[in-house]
């Protein structure tokens, strides 16, 4: 599936065990080198686990207010089960800022 920086998807997140995943939602942050890499990371409604807040979460195609963990990972697009939407400008702002501490950048 074609997929851009600030897309809101859906994939399999799997479990730490590696045994079984969920899909959850995240949000791509970059295109890898390799064909068909994307950079995320995942969205959680639970806000005792949010490292950066999403104000307009609802423009996002998110059912419920949510937040970016900081985590980076690695996927194939061919994981990615739906696109619902994209982070708002206010949103991109505040997660290149994240993005930039986490990554010390």
């Amino acid at each position: 599936m074609r997929c851009s920086r600030n897309d809101v998807v859906l994939l399999p997140i799997p479990f730490t065990d590696l045994n079984s995943s969920k899909v959850r939602p995240a949000i791509v942050v970059g295109l890898g080198s390799f064909p068909g890499d994307l950079f995320v990371v995942p969205i959680t409604s639970q806000a005792f686990n949010w490292d950066a807040p999403l104000k307009e979460w609802q423009r996002s195609g998110l059912n419920v207010p949510s937040g970016v963990k900081a985590q980076l990972a690695t996927v194939h697009d061919s994981l990615v089960r739906k696109v619902i939407g994209q982070i708002s400008e206010v949103d991109r702002c505040a997660l290149d800022s994240q993005l930039r501490v986490w990554l010390e950048l």
